[in-house]
């Protein structure tokens, strides 16, 4: 089985829930796509997580010194230094 993306699982995930947002399918079924959609949505979750930790981000200060710092999403991505 080929390695699904992380795009890949986003657009079945889609997929998923217009299925199940349509009313349209049996019960067995739909409770089928929906155990479907927990683990794409678990792996979605987990290749997000695994994203973000490699992400970081160049901070450039006043003086014209770069330095690299890790991101941090409740700091709108700033980290933790200030660019004095």
């Amino acid at each position: 089985m080929a390695k699904k993306t992380l795009e890949q699982s986003m657009n079945q995930l889609e997929k998923i829930v217009q299925e199940l947002e349509s009313g349209d399918l049996p019960l067995e079924k739909a409770i089928k796509i929906f155990e479907e959609g927990i683990q794409l949505s678990k792996f979605c979750s987990k290749k997000l997580d695994e994203t973000e930790k490699r992400i970081t981000i160049l901070v450039q200060d006043s003086k014209g010194h770069v330095s690299e710092m890790p991101f941090d999403v409740e700091n709108n991505g700033r980290g933790d230094a200030t660019t004095e």
